[in-house]
């Protein structure tokens, strides 16, 4: 008989896709938009260098597209320890 996974194994991968997620939209806001600003204003991208790009448009582009990650591995994650909707 199969053992149910223990629920201290379940939060530990949400909290482990939560702190991915935070990296990735830490990385991308903070560091790409304004620390890395400087080294990426050399390429153009639509017509404005890509430190301004990534400040205005990649950054929301970004933040939909974790989003949906989201969702969708909590999802998974969810089948996979038995706490989904049916």
């Amino acid at each position: 008989m199969a053992e149910k996974p223990s629920n201290n194994e379940y939060w530990a991968a949400n909290i482990r896709l939560v702190t991915i997620c935070l990296v990735i939209w830490a990385l991308v806001s903070f560091g790409f938009a304004i620390l890395l600003r400087p080294l990426l204003s050399g390429i153009a991208v639509g017509g404005a260098d890509l430190g301004f790009w990534f400040a205005q448009q990649g950054s929301i582009l970004v933040f939909l597209v974790l989003i949906f990650f989201y969702a969708w591995r909590m999802n998974s994650l969810d089948k996979q320890f038995g706490v989904d909707e049916e």
